[in-house]
């Protein structure tokens, strides 16, 4: 059963058109990869679904829905309930997103006495007992110290505490280790994980480093210009990539052992204050026909993708497999 249902998501922010159409869903315990460049709509999508758009924007979907509740409308009092208990995030940058005049056991503590009716006292102990399940040192002492007297990763760590405290339903990871070295980024995706299995909660997890989603994803949405352009298991993602763009966003990755040099995406993504006319791809893509001038539809392919391009339609039978 679908945890989260995204259907036909869309965002205007003034003239720009930032999100059109995403669609996804993701399951009871399932980790699902929202991958994309930078201005695609990764992190934008994810603040639409915290009730945080920007202000002044227009939001419009066709569904969106958490378990069997839909989601409260953007700016609704009712998301001070959701927030923490049912959908909590993780943001990229620690230390922007932690108050730095307030200790970490104020705000750790304050999220048990607001969500989950603790003492003070007992908020003390909880929190001692998660800083510690997440392997923070001396998490007592640790609990009357400011965010600047903690390293990155520490800091990362408190901030999975502050998003699982509540046990929410839906986690969300903003690029939660792009700061983080390679050793203490491995960390703390295997402490993400294991609270996500632990906890039984569904996680989305924001990145643009395929290597780190190949780690820790069970499937994969691909965003571009502001859209979903396939969603497929991680195995089918990697092996039988569906969309040009995926193909071409794999091929970009540099190798460890290859002496071929790195394959940059020929082009630039659309300008979105713009209306995009058919395939947002079409201009960069190497596969392109005529009939990208249409918008393609989505559409399931035989390896159970979902993507939406023009060459997986029965008029193009001849062009199903892409090379990848």
């Amino acid at each position: 059963m679908s945890l989260l249902y995204v259907d036909q998501l869309s965002l205007r922010i003034g003239d720009n058109a930032a999100l059109r159409d995403v669609s996804f869903s993701l399951r009871e315990g399932e980790c699902r990869a929202l991958v994309g460049e930078s201005g695609s709509g990764k992190s934008l999508t994810a603040l639409c679904l915290l009730g945080l758009a920007p202000r002044g924007s227009q939001l419009s979907a066709r569904q969106l829905r958490l378990a069997e509740d839909m989601l409260p409308a953007q700016g609704s009092r009712q998301w001070q309930s959701w927030r923490g208990r049912r959908v909590a995030m993780i943001f990229q940058n620690p230390m922007t997103a932690l108050n730095p005049t307030r200790t970490i056991g104020a705000q750790l503590g304050e999220v048990f006495c607001l969500h989950r009716g603790m003492t003070r006292k007992q908020a003390k102990q909880a929190s001692i007992a998660l800083l510690e399940r997440l392997a923070i040192p001396r998490a007592e002492a640790r609990l009357s110290r400011y965010p600047f007297e903690f390293s990155g990763g520490m800091l990362q760590r408190v901030m999975i505490a502050l998003a699982v405290a509540c046990q929410p339903q839906l986690l969300i990871a903003d690029e939660p280790t792009t700061a983080l070295d390679v050793t203490v980024q491995a960390e703390v995706l295997a402490l993400l994980r294991e609270m996500q299995r632990e906890l039984g909660t569904s996680l989305l997890f924001i990145s643009h480093d395929l290597g780190v989603v190949a780690n820790i994803a069970d499937s994969v949405s691909v965003m571009y210009a502001g859209e979903t352009v396939e969603s497929a298991s991680l195995k089918a993602l990697f092996t039988e990539p569906a969309h040009p763009y995926t193909t071409a966003l794999r091929a970009a990755v540099p190798q460890l052992h290859s002496s071929q040099a790195m394959q940059a995406i020929p082009g630039s993504p659309p300008d979105l204050r713009q209306a995009v006319k058919g395939c947002a791809f079409a201009p960069r893509c190497p596969h392109r026909m005529a009939i990208c001038e249409e918008s393609p539809t989505f559409i399931r392919t035989p390896q159970g993708s979902v993507t939406r391009c023009w060459r997986w339609h029965s008029d193009h039978p001849d062009n199903w497999r892409l090379q990848s």
